[in-house]
């Protein structure tokens, strides 16, 4: 689930709170950092159940209808297309999933139910809606190209729903966006067959993800010193005490990709470096930060300094 890109903005925020810190512990936040990558998983297992809990709402919203003085006809006898969603029932049904759910305490939509009253209401407003619980039968396909809607079209831009999720816990406010395209890439292949290993994907690719995450916070951090030195007169027209934070930390990101990971691309830590910058730091940085980075590739292969293992891993 988690990319490269996502587990070097993770290792960016950790370097900031390190050296913001009044008491730096490396060994906390190499604690710090891993917790941040988890709780990912955390938010995706929370918004599936998401899914399932708008699914009870809405049966619980058609048993009280049903139980009016003068229920109407199509009140007595609703259509259960939404409720008996077969999508909604392997995600219900998922062991993995409710051992997540328990063994994390992750009730939070059993307290903070509203949110799935207004995730309920937006989906009845929604044409897509009316036309599927229209329908007198539907197929698998017909039940999953629904919940992919409902995820994309009405969960995914809730902005009270984000707000909340914010509030929550603020690293959510980076991993919304991966967690979203994941939930969308696993709903469109869900199946009978492959739900027990696609529904909850493994947080890294394998565990090189997880070292390199570690390895870089430490080798930034650690080498932080040697680090600003190979930035030094790199910035004729600018004083490295001028020079953002933020942008000080990407840039020794990417000189540590440089110097102490063969297997990443020079060009690969360069475009990743550029991407972070334009999302987390000023208009100007990504040209700041591509110059300086340029350079000192060219430095850096004039006197050897670099030993790259073809491709590699970006």
């Amino acid at each position: 689930m988690l990319t490269r890109r996502h587990i070097r903005v993770k290792v960016l925020q950790s370097t900031y709170a390190f050296f913001q810190s009044e008491h730096q512990d490396l060994d906390k936040q190499e604690k710090f950092l891993l917790y941040s990558m988890d709780q990912m998983q955390d938010l995706y297992v929370l918004l599936l159940q998401l899914m399932v809990e708008v699914k009870d709402h809405a049966e619980n919203f058609l048993q009280k209808s049903q139980q009016k003085h003068l229920a109407t006809a199509e009140e007595k006898n609703p259509n259960r297309n939404f409720v008996d969603n077969k999508v909604i029932q392997l995600i219900e049904a998922n062991p993995n999933l409710a051992e997540i759910l328990k063994n994390k305490k992750l009730n939070y939509w059993q307290d903070d139910n509203e949110y799935i009253n207004i995730i309920f209401n937006a989906l009845k407003e929604k044409d897509f809606y009316q036309e599927y619980i229209s329908k007198k039968e539907v197929s698998f396909k017909e039940d999953r190209d629904f919940i992919v809607k409902f995820y994309k079209e009405v969960v995914a831009p809730d902005e009270k729903l984000y707000d909340y999720l914010e509030d929550k816990r603020l690293t959510w406010l980076d991993d919304f966006p991966l967690v979203n395209t994941a939930m969308v890439k696993m709903l469109s292949k869900i199946s009978e067959k492959n739900v027990a290993t696609i529904l909850v994907p493994s947080l890294y690719k394998n565990d090189d993800d997880r070292e390199f995450a570690l390895q870089l916070l430490r080798k930034v951090i650690l080498n932080n010193e040697k680090l600003d030195n190979e930035i030094d007169g790199k910035t004729p027209n600018w004083d490295k005490d001028r020079i953002a934070h933020i942008d000080m930390i990407i840039l020794k990101i990417g000189i540590s990709e440089f110097l102490y990971f063969p297997s990443i691309p020079e060009r690969a830590t360069i475009n990743e470096c550029l991407e972070i910058s334009k999302e987390y730091s000023t208009p100007k940085s990504s040209s700041f930060i591509n110059g300086i980075l340029d350079k000192l590739v060219k430095e850096y292969t004039k006197e050897g300094k670099l030993n790259k293992l073809g491709r590699g891993l970006q």
